[in-house]
């Protein structure tokens, strides 16, 4: 039997049983483990402890658990929804402005949890709510949440990118720097769409009545700027710090869960029960992806043994003819049907030991692709029919919001995502240049 025969059956062996409903990392370490045994024998097993022991000895892997320790210490603590509430009073004069300020509470989310199931746990219990009772329409605000959910696998601190990083082997610090401009054009996108529907159709997103508006003082809007303002305080501390180079990445990531902590702490707002529930949550998170990471690198050693990386880039370049660039629009076109399926871990784990040699191959910028493949995960995120953001918010949105509103909620908005891939695509140094001008200091 060829090693592309081998290839193609172990992928398709690992297709099979994710659709039977099986762990991620459980299926695509099963059939890595057992074709590595049939392969090689009792020394195959030495693939699998060698990925074990390279993910133990990876330093900046602790970031993880501390980003996710943060964001979810603010979350439970309250302090993001004391953001939103600045937001709210802050915008509500403007047609669209509570729209606007969940975009602006979205983005802050990501630059403090990197997950976009946290932006959707916010804003679909704190700001849909609120919108729907100030009469925005429920289509649109579905979609602005569920949009703007997606950026916290965009902006620092990515845990998304940390996932690419450690399979592609590139540096996570310029992958989060790569991710921070494209991830404000696009939430820069979504703003403006918002402000130019809304103005032109007002009933869409009415403003904050005038007497309502009155009854707030000038001291309550400083007294909400200053509570909203400390988790934007502890995200451009710890970046700062980082981008300064006083503190390493990981040192970075200590200084931020160390801050939400402290917020926490001196709010008044640290008790047993938000301690307990966010330690559960991080460790939760951070075993279930340090148990994907361990399946994507075995998985990948198996096939880096096979040669099958070499196979296909020979099957698309040489027997079908394919420029680089058709070949890399295929591989996007792929992420967005996967989407419909899979979570963005999953997508990485089962493609990476193909995709991202060959972007390599064909003389393309991983951080670059890091950005691109990101960007199609938040596009295939909110693409019908499955969708993994659709199903989040039909399981947290209220029942006045059925699933075809869900559906054509996000058409807009993932229009201008397409917009941001293809600007990205064209454009490389949109992503590029941060990292640049940062590590060529």
């Amino acid at each position: 039997m060829s090693y592309n025969v081998i290839a193609l059956l172990m992928f398709s062996s690992m297709m099979l049983l994710l659709l039977t409903g099986k762990r991620v990392f459980g299926a695509i370490g099963f059939v890595a483990v057992a074709a590595a045994l049939l392969l090689w024998g009792d020394g195959g097993s030495e693939i699998a402890f060698s990925a074990a022991m390279k993910l133990m000895k990876w330093y900046p892997l602790l970031t993880l658990p501390l980003f996710v320790y943060m964001g979810y210490m603010l979350s439970e603590s309250g302090l993001a929804e004391d953001l939103y509430r600045m937001f709210h009073v802050w915008m509500g004069p403007v047609h669209g402005g509570l729209a606007i300020g969940t975009i602006g509470l979205m983005v802050a989310i990501s630059a403090m949890n990197g997950l976009s199931v946290a932006g959707m746990a916010i804003g679909a219990s704190i700001a849909l709510p609120e919108l729907l009772r100030r009469g925005y329409d429920k289509i649109m605000v579905t979609g602005v949440i569920q949009a703007g959910s997606s950026l916290g696998i965009l902006i620092p601190p990515s845990v998304v990118l940390v996932l690419y990083g450690m399979i592609a082997r590139q540096p996570v610090g310029q992958l989060w720097l790569a991710g921070v401009f494209p991830g404000l054009m696009m939430a820069g996108l979504f703003v403006l769409y918002i402000a130019i529907r809304c103005r032109l159709q007002p009933q869409l997103g009415p403003a904050l009545p005038e007497e309502e508006r009155r009854q707030i003082t000038r001291a309550d809007k400083f007294k909400l700027l200053q509570a909203g303002i400390i988790p934007v305080f502890i995200f451009f501390s710890m970046t700062g710090l980082f981008l300064l180079g006083y503190t390493s990445l990981v040192e970075s990531s200590a200084v931020g869960a160390a801050a939400a902590t402290l917020a926490a702490l001196l709010k008044g707002r640290l008790t047993r029960k938000v301690m307990e529930e966010t330690l559960r949550k991080t460790l939760a998170i951070s075993c279930m992806f340090m148990w994907i990471i361990l399946a994507a690198l075995c998985f990948g050693a198996v096939f880096d043994g096979l040669g099958a990386v070499r196979a296909i880039e020979s099957l698309f370049l040489d027997n079908l003819g394919l420029g680089p660039w058709q070949v890399l629009i295929l591989m996007q076109l792929s992420f967005i049907v996967m989407g419909m399926f899979l979570d963005d871990t999953a997508m990485l784990v089962i493609v990476a030991p193909l995709y991202i040699p060959l972007v390599g191959a064909l003389g393309f910028d991983l951080i670059w692709y890091g950005v691109l493949y990101t960007i199609t995960c938040q596009i295939a995120y909110m693409t019908p029919p499955f969708g993994y953001n659709l199903f989040l918010m039909r399981a947290m949105a209220p029942p006045e919001v059925t699933l075809r509103d869900i559906y054509v909620s996000v058409t807009p908005f993932v229009l201008i995502m397409v917009l941001a891939l293809i600007l990205v695509m064209i454009f490389p140094q949109i992503a590029l240049w941060l990292p640049e001008l940062h590590y060529a200091q």
